[in-house]
């Protein structure tokens, strides 16, 4: 038995043996270092002689058996301090959750690495994406894991604000690029590329230019401030304008049916004219501009094209009913100025004889072949009956979407059901659905899925949307409302909680209207009531 003894207090550190003394204990084994003597039982010699000499590390571990915060002579250890929280990470990479994460994105949105959001405790791609643009921006290698000289060169007080330029590349360069063609500053959506070449410093300086900075070629500080503000002013092209702007636009318009000369880069008489035409029929302000709200519904799938389509009326329609109950297509009892099912089945049947796309829609080719010398007429007789002298019921056609921008027999309910159907769908920046979004992009989708004809606009562009009754007050908010914060945009959901597409937390989500979105707000949008 003192052998046994004797071997536990060899083992024992100088710490443990500190603690045992400050508890009252002067040994391993309570009992006989109180002074007390026992004899071992022919049972205990047996046993002992039995097992083999446990090691040191062994001895130690028996000695400390007996602590327990149970036993009656060890309640002092429940006084002891016990973490509250889980350690910080030594390393921080894709998946980490911890509160520091949060510290982590407020300063990287501080410095411009990062869109603006509320800030979590998750270390998603977005986040990843932020820290290896700041590891480009400051020399270290751009894995985008942070460890402790990452960590403390961003926590820095004199940490650089974001800088790209010419020879840059990665996501931030796209989501600038991307914000450059929103603009009307880069020509084309293929030129959002991701790399930072001479087209995008071109672009760049344009925009210094608008907009009274100096013209640099440079997204430092004051050019990405500006082009997140509502007070940037775009690349509105008008009449005169000559660029390579003006003909991507031109041959988009063309293909849609609007412009009937050939695409030459120059603003001119037939380009406004095809201009208006598109921004009428796309429930757009009639201005003649190519902003950037124009720029994106032309350029987007949701584009309508020119021509006639179901639910129009008036003496377009009559004049095609004429044409087609004049090659046999259409009986003349339906010529009623009212595009119904009857004309738009008339309007297939002769695209399906004349060689050309079958969508009962009548467009460039459609109009110019029923005025052509070599129609072909009906052999299969006249349609007649049906919706085309009556029925009207609704003036924007088939797609339940009513001129006026509120959805037709929905409301607010419907868009926070809409919204809560893509819970967890990743956050892509610039995604506009189905299975992506980005903020703004998840507000389009859901919008459209609910027949409100929104054409797609930043968050900064939902500042001054002006087509909805304005909310300006945070208390004032209630469910399907969409709520505008600085550098960001969501839906209302009601109880004090907030759908949206969240780049700190990487997918969309259904989170509480905390204070941060009352600090950061600006103001809110009432589509429905």
């Amino acid at each position: 038995m003192k052998r046994w003894i004797t071997k536990c207090w060899q083992g024992t550190a100088f710490g443990i043996a500190a603690l045992l003394a400050a508890v009252g204990l002067n040994g391993c084994d309570s009992a006989a270092y109180r002074g007390q003597t026992t004899q071992p039982t022919e049972s205990q010699e047996v046993e002992i002689t039995t097992e083999e000499t446990p090691s040191q590390e062994d001895t130690i571990l028996e000695g400390l058996n007996p602590i327990t915060p149970e036993g009656p002579e060890y309640n002092i250890l429940k006084d002891l301090p016990v973490p509250e929280t889980e350690p910080a990470p030594e390393y921080y990479r894709i998946g980490v959750e911890h509160e520091s994460v949060a510290k982590l994105q407020e300063r990287l949105m501080e410095l411009g690495f990062m869109d603006n959001d509320e800030p979590t405790e998750y270390y998603g791609n977005v986040t990843q994406s932020a820290v290896k643009s700041f590891q480009r921006q400051n020399g270290l290698a751009q894995d985008g894991i942070i460890g402790p000289s990452t960590w403390q060169a961003i926590m820095d007080p004199t940490a650089k604000y974001y800088a790209a330029a010419n020879g840059d590349q990665g996501q931030d360069i796209e989501r600038i690029q991307g914000r450059l063609y929103e603009l009307g500053y880069l020509a084309t959506a293929d030129q959002v590329t991701g790399n930072f070449g001479d087209k995008t410093e071109e672009a760049v300086k344009k925009l210094q230019e608008i907009n009274s900075i100096e013209p640099d070629g440079k997204v430092g500080r004051q050019t990405l401030n500006l082009l997140y503000s509502d007070e940037i002013k775009p690349n509105m092209l008008t009449y005169g304008d000559r660029s390579e702007v003006v003909q991507a636009a031109q041959e988009r318009l063309k293909t849609l049916g609007y412009l009937t000369t050939d695409p030459d880069g120059a603003y001119g008489l037939d380009t406004s004219i095809a201009l208006k035409q598109f921004q009428s029929r796309n429930d757009l302000v009639v201005d003649g501009y190519l902003g950037p709200s124009t720029r994106a519904v032309l350029n987007s799938s949701e584009a309508v094209p020119n021509g006639l389509s179901l639910g129009d009326q008036g003496d377009s329609v009559q004049q095609v009913q004429q044409l087609l109950s004049k090659y046999g297509y259409l009986s003349s009892a339906n010529i009623t100025g009212y595009f119904g099912e009857v004309t738009e089945n008339a309007v297939k049947n002769f695209q399906k004889n004349n060689s050309l796309s079958s969508d009962g829609s009548v467009g460039m080719m459609t109009m110019t072949k029923l005025t052509s010398n070599d129609v072909k007429r009906s052999t299969g007789g006249t349609t007649s009956g049906g919706s085309s002298s009556s029925g009207k019921t609704s003036s924007s056609g088939s797609s339940g979407k009513s001129s006026s921008g509120t959805s037709t027999g929905k409301g607010a309910s419907a868009l926070i059901s809409i919204a809560s159907s893509k819970l967890g769908c990743p956050y892509v920046y610039g995604a506009k659905g189905p299975n992506s979004f980005d903020c703004s992009g998840f507000v389009y989708w859901c919008l459209n899925q609910v027949g409100v004809r929104q054409s797609y606009i930043t968050s900064s562009g939902w500042r001054s949307v002006g087509k909805y009754t304005k909310i300006t007050s945070f208390n004032n908010l209630k469910a399907g409302d969409i709520i505008v914060v600085s550098g960001h945009v969501g839906i209302v959901a009601g109880g004090g909680t907030v759908i949206d597409a969240s780049s700190s937390n990487g997918r969309v989500v259904h989170r509480s209207l905390s204070s941060w979105w009352r600090n950061n707000f600006i103001c809110g949008w009432r589509i429905f009531g």
